[in-house]
């Protein structure tokens, strides 16, 4: 199961209190206030982990509190400092505090870290308050409390290509075809339910990381279909490739682009004016040359390179893949990291 969003509790963990102790050994007169500081809590760390895709852990566990520090004690002894509480999550993620809607974080690297939640202050010990004047404190600091969140976290997957088109306009044939992802493919609308990823090679230095997400129709932006709730995962992707079904009846080329388009101005401006190459699939069921023509005079028209691929034959798909490298290779930066508000 993809899961994209979803809500945790973190709680730093609290600081220890500080002891009131005095020395008394024999044969050691006035040997005055020994209390040991409280130990600091542990602080909740989000890590950014290549290994896990998916925010489905956090379904089954939503509430990560961290170790507490351990009171002071006799002896001028500190007590010992809690232990920070690593939470992994899948590179791509935003977190948000859900009460704010503040964006707190974007962990957009491997292996990013990010303190959320710290911990609480051990308090002082009596021995901290011993003065000339005051040669027998009874005051000490309680420890402090650790920061609480609700967090919002928002998976946006990381890639460098990202498929968009109608449902059934073979975007999923076209990623099993080019890389070791097998999404479920079907001969009925939305056979995709959740976005997969794959990895393409595109010669013997290059490869491409590619997103497929499900099909979009027109009216997404208002929910129809499965709405337009997958569109963040291709927000940070370089480069779109337009997938159009050219055996689809009722619909011309133009009207397919125009479409999908539009679903992308409405879902953000950004994201319509990303590089788009388009691609006219299923080109051994293709047998009207008019729609061949249309397409190409329409990509003319739009200045966008046109591709005409077979994911069942593979005619077309390396000139295709090394044009989508070349594309990306020339765009910088690459992935720009979404900044915190302060």
């Amino acid at each position: 199961m993809f899961v994209d969003e979803a809500r945790i509790t973190v709680m730093g963990g609290d600081g220890g209190n500080g002891c009131v102790s005095f020395r008394r050994e024999k044969f050691v007169p006035r040997g005055g206030p020994d209390g040991g500081d409280g130990g600091d809590g542990g602080s909740i760390v989000l890590v950014a982990d290549p290994e896990i895709n998916t925010l489905l852990p956090f379904r089954y566990r939503n509430l990560f509190r961290a170790d507490r520090g351990r009171h002071g004690e006799g002896s001028q002894r500190t007590g010992r400092s809690g232990e920070d509480l690593e939470v992994h999550v899948p590179v791509g993620t935003l977190v948000t505090d859900a009460n704010s809607d503040t964006l707190l974080a974007d962990l957009s690297h491997p292996n990013d870290r990010v303190p959320i939640a710290r911990g609480g202050r051990g308090g002082r010990g009596n021995a901290r308050f011993a003065s000339s004047t005051n040669r027998a404190p009874t005051r000490h600091d309680p420890g402090g409390e650790g920061e609480q969140h609700l967090l919002r976290l928002e998976l946006k997957l990381l890639a460098d290509v990202g498929l968009v088109g109608f449902p059934n306009a073979g975007k999923s044939t076209f990623l099993s075809c080019v890389s070791a992802a097998r999404p479920k493919i079907a001969d009925y609308p939305f056979t995709t339910l959740a976005p997969s990823l794959g990895v393409a090679k595109v010669d013997d230095v290059r490869t491409l990381v590619i997103a497929d997400i499900p099909g979009l129709i027109e009216g997404a932006h208002e929910g129809s279909g499965l709405g337009d709730r997958f569109l963040r995962h291709i927000e940070r992707c370089r480069v779109i490739l337009h997938l159009v079904d050219p055996t689809a009846h009722g619909r011309s080329f133009a009207q397919a682009v125009d479409t999908i388009n539009r679903e992308l101005a409405l879902y953000s401006p950004t994201l319509a004016e990303k590089p788009q190459v388009l691609v006219l699939t299923k080109k051994d069921a293709l047998q009207d040359a008019g729609v061949l023509r249309e397409a190409q005079r329409e990509a003319r028209k739009r200045h966008r390179p046109l591709y005409v691929v077979s994911a069942v034959t593979g005619d077309g798909l390396a000139p295709l893949l090394r044009a989508a490298a070349d594309v990306v290779a020339g765009l910088v930066p690459p992935i720009v990291r979404e900044e915190p508000r302060p």
